[in-house]
């Protein structure tokens, strides 16, 4: 998992898919931790994506950086620790002017049951589940 979160922590924007009824939803996110050996992303529980993913936790994320791409696909599942909260706002500083972990909106997620695949145009797709 450390090579995942090298690869989207380098390319600093990866896209979130959700799912929207039927409608696919995608937007750009910056955030990523690893937290008790798990890999989260961090959002507010006011937006729209939060929603979707509690309607439908099934969600990838897409990077790219240096002439390759990073896609992981998995469950994203809620962590209401708190310990999981601040760990996020400690690796993104910036975020606390807009974020607390006792706001009631800061919400972390973490992936479950994850395949990441590392692709390009010069070599073989590396697969790495998690």
């Amino acid at each position: 998992m450390e090579k995942v979160v090298k690869f989207l922590k380098e390319a600093g924007v990866y896209y979130l898919a959700t799912v929207d009824g039927n409608q696919p939803r995608v937007r750009p996110f910056g955030t990523v931790n690893v937290f008790n050996g798990k890999l989260y992303i961090q959002t507010g529980k006011a937006k729209d994506v939060s929603k979707q993913l509690h309607a439908n936790p099934k969600a990838e994320i897409c990077a790219f950086k240096d002439g390759a791409w990073i896609r992981v696909a998995g469950k994203l599942i809620e962590d209401d620790n708190r310990d999981a909260r601040v760990s996020m706002l400690d690796a993104y500083p910036d975020l606390k002017n807009i974020y607390s972990p006792d706001d009631g909106n800061t919400e972390v997620f973490y992936f479950e049951d994850a395949t990441a695949t590392i692709s390009s145009f010069t070599a073989a797709p590396e697969v790495i589940k998690f």
